[in-house]
């Protein structure tokens, strides 16, 4: 699981290559709900070592951001080989952040 936020974010066709699974997580680090959620998070990567985990500071005007139509912090979005197969907004349960993960190997 990655800790700290990207200084400079990936393009939308960057991440559209990406292999395999990834998780990009969009939010900021200065929000409360994204520093609630890091427990979660830390304790579903346990069983997903091998998930790409990029964690993008969002903010008015970033392209990457716009490209997924983010609105509200944090948003994960689970990809596979570049594809969006799970998408969860302030999620707050371990069961439904772990349920995204599993649609990842499904």
């Amino acid at each position: 699981m990655t800790t700290s936020y990207l200084d400079n974010e990936p393009s939308s066709t960057a991440v559209a290559a990406l292999s395999g699974a990834t998780l990009l997580e969009f939010g900021a680090s200065w929000c409360g709900y994204c520093r609630a959620i890091q427990p979660l998070l830390a304790e579903a990567f346990d069983a997903y070592p091998e998930v790409r985990h990029l964690k993008i500071e969002d903010a008015k005007g970033r392209p990457l951001g716009r490209s997924f139509q983010i609105r509200l912090w944090p948003t994960l979005i689970f990809l596979r080989d570049g594809r969006e197969l799970a998408r969860l907004v302030r999620p707050t349960r371990l069961d439904e952040i772990e349920e995204a993960f599993l649609r990842l190997f499904g």
